[in-house]
């Protein structure tokens, strides 16, 4: 079913414009290692991203630890992020050619994401993707992060548009939880992380194998024209 041309596109990071994973799993084994626990391998880091840091690292330490094991492999983790941010990370193929349609088109952008802003700002700085976003919102930007719609609605109204006019572009499930929250239209990418699950099974308004299909979905609003 052809969508509307958005005025405001929110797109996800992990997963959906970048693949992290290689970055965030040689940090995550790194700092399993200092802790003499086994190492996790990039295949269980895909399956434990997109809650922001502090579940990661949960994740990773598995069922057996304490508030200050926690607190300690916290640490390391982030200052291993915090060298190691973009070195192995990669932007998904067909990602610039959905970015720059919506620019052409005159559609507005925002980044929407549940990594943690000093981790966000440095990974788009250093993969030239900021100059696209005029807002990026992250894990500790509002009160809540997504599956919430707060920071959907948040970015909506930073740009004065209803959520009906908006969409988020995502990966995961907690992506479709937010959108239906803020009666927002949502597309999903097909090779995102979700956990290991299908995300067809949450059923989004569409999905897409790469970015570079989504101008395909859109037929002309009155207020685009047929730009782009």
């Amino acid at each position: 079913m052809p969508l509307a041309l958005p005025r405001l596109a929110l797109a996800d990071l992990d997963g959906t414009l970048v693949d992290t994973v290689p970055d965030i799993s040689f940090c995550v084994d790194g700092m399993l290692t200092t802790l003499a626990l086994p190492v996790a391998g990039q295949a269980s880091v895909r399956t434990w991203v997109g809650n922001g840091t502090e579940a990661l690292v949960r994740r990773a330490l598995g069922d057996d630890f304490d508030a200050a094991l926690h607190a300690r492999a916290l640490s390391i983790f982030t200052a291993l992020y915090a060298q190691h941010t973009s070195e192995r990370s990669r932007i998904y193929d067909g990602v610039l050619v959905a970015l720059d349609y919506f620019r052409a088109a005159g559609v507005e952008l925002a980044c929407i994401t549940n990594k943690a802003g000093s981790f966000t700002d440095k990974l788009l700085a250093e993969l030239n993707l900021d100059g696209y976003f005029s807002l990026v919102i992250s894990g500790d930007t509002l009160a809540r992060k997504k599956p919430d719609p707060l920071p959907l609605l948040h970015a909506a109204a930073h740009f004065g548009v209803a959520p009906t006019q908006a969409l988020l572009v995502g990966d995961s499930a907690n992506d479709v939880k937010a959108a239906r929250a803020a009666g927002m239209p949502v597309v999903c990418v097909s090779y995102g992380y979700n956990y290991g699950e299908d995300i067809r099974a949450s059923m989004p308004d569409a999905v897409v194998d790469s970015l570079a299909d989504l101008p395909k979905l859109f037929v002309p609003s009155p207020q685009t024209g047929t730009a782009g």
